[in-house]
């Protein structure tokens, strides 16, 4: 009985913030300037990012509560029209892009073509242990635009690699060769995120940006101008990062030919390219191309990305079975798609200006570069406070943008900052993402040595993303 009412009581507890937040909202009435109908999304908007960091249902189920709120209270209007309005996120681009995603990493890690890519860089660069930090480093760059998952990416190709590698040197989390071990983990866990932050389909809630900044600055920020932004930031950290981290965690063991010959077995083992592989990684490569070159033959990197499914099915080089049991592709279209509609009528209702508005008295005298950079640093030390960088984005991304109109910062100075932050911020804690709780879930670096190592990585991330990409930025005409 008692693990009953103690379970009931955490359940109460989840939803005890999230009731709060709604609740107290609409009891408190629309402040002036506001809508009743527009104080009844953005209750339900608040309380529903609310659920997302107490967690009473999983970020899908939890965003359809939100929506039925809506639709029952009227505030989507009646009838037929009602509901329409209440899916009209769904037919969002973007929604569709990301869960095409999902399903394009799938394919990726069961063929093993993303696993081949990382253990012949093993194999090449693999004599000494900061060579393999380098190989590490070097997979994420190859696979970063071509697994538009972060978490796939490093749950389901790399962690497992990097995990057999530490094995193969002898390390163990509680004996002997635990510095090494914990280097080579550090290095999967921020090559993860640099990855994400240096690509658009780097990361499964990036696109999301690229909404919030068409809703807010009118803006259009795709996969070219995401990388014409980020690529030569991106470049110097993943060229850094193994040096970084062996200096901020060194391993006690310098040479790893038994790593490299572990690689080799493992290649031995999955026997030579074969087909599908093949396929795979040409079909890929043409997507990239063609999400790259996307601002001359006019096809939005969503069409793309399921013309490459349509492709994938056509050559038999999945199963259609396999796709449709990714369930974190569905999961994301329900969530993503349910927020996307929210946003858009946050917008017509006025929310979003009349928050703008509010906004403006706060950040009066500031110049718009200085607050670009000044919310972008908040922003970017916030992810303390997260325990996923979905989460993150969702909860703070557009409101940051809107602080930075009001304060009349660049367009896309500001939206640059906060993307690339939003994954990059990441490096703070071993808990805002999927691939780091695995990374360091393997217990090779403590929680404490964890929090400061990236905190150094932090500094790092600043002193390039910002020491460089000013400049860069500038010269591009970004402000």
């Amino acid at each position: 009985m008692s693990d009953t009412w103690r379970h009931a009581g955490g359940w109460l507890g989840r939803w005890a913030p999230v009731l709060a937040v709604g609740g107290g909202m609409i009891a408190a009435g629309p402040p002036d300037g506001l809508s009743a109908n527009g104080w009844w999304f953005a209750a339900v908007f608040s309380a529903t990012i609310v659920g997302f960091l107490s967690r009473p249902l999983p970020m899908g189920p939890m965003v359809l509560v939100g929506l039925v709120t809506l639709l029952l209270a009227g505030a989507y209007g009646h009838g037929s029209q009602a509901v329409e309005g209440m899916l009209s996120g769904y037919s969002d681009a973007t929604v569709w892009l990301v869960s095409a995603a999902f399903l394009l990493s799938g394919t990726v890690v069961r063929t093993g073509f993303g696993r081949r890519i990382a253990l012949l860089l093993i194999r090449s660069l693999g004599r000494t242990t900061l060579g393999l930090g380098y190989a590490i480093a070097g997979s994420e760059l190859i696979l970063g635009p071509i697994i538009p998952s972060n978490t796939a990416r490093g749950g389901a190709v790399m962690a497992p690699i990097v995990n057999a590698l530490t094995l193969a040197l002898g390390a163990s989390p509680y004996a002997e060769r635990r510095p090494t071990g914990g280097y080579l983990m550090l290095c999967g866990a921020h090559a993860n995120l640099i990855a994400a932050a240096m690509f658009f389909t780097g990361m499964a809630a990036n696109p999301q940006l690229g909404v919030m900044a068409r809703d807010v600055f009118d803006l259009r920020w795709d996969w070219a101008s995401w990388f014409r932004g980020s690529w030569p930031m991106g470049l110097i950290s993943f060229g850094l990062l193994p040096l970084v981290l062996y200096k901020l965690h060194p391993p006690d063991l310098t040479h790893s030919p038994a790593a490299r010959e572990e690689a080799i077995n493992e290649l031995r083992e999955m026997g030579p390219w074969n087909g599908r592989q093949i396929t795979v990684g040409l079909l890929l490569l043409a997507m990239v191309v063609a999400w790259a070159l996307e601002p001359w033959h006019g096809v939005y990197s969503a069409g793309i990305a399921l013309t490459g499914i349509a492709a994938i099915l056509i050559l038999k080089l999945d199963r259609w079975q396999d796709m449709t049991g990714d369930r974190a592709a569905w999961d994301a279209l329900m969530w993503l798609g349910g927020l996307v509609g929210v946003a858009k009528y946050l917008k017509s209702e006025g929310v979003i200006a009349w928050f703008a508005d509010l906004m403006k008295e706060q950040v009066v005298g500031l110049h718009g570069v200085v607050a670009a950079v000044a919310l972008a640093l908040i922003y970017f030390f916030s992810m303390y406070a997260f325990s996923m960088l979905t989460g993150h984005i969702v909860a703070m991304g557009a409101a940051f943008f809107v602080v930075a109109q009001a304060a009349g910062s660049p367009p896309l100075l500001v939206v640059a900052l906060i993307s690339y932050f939003s994954n990059l911020c990441g490096c703070l804690t071993n808990y805002s993402t999927g691939p780091v709780v695995i990374y360091s879930g393997f217990d090779f670096v403590t929680t404490r040595r964890w929090f400061a190592v990236g905190f150094g990585v932090a500094l790092f991330h600043l002193v390039v993303w910002l020491g460089v990409g000013l400049p860069y930025w500038k010269l591009l005409g970004w402000w």
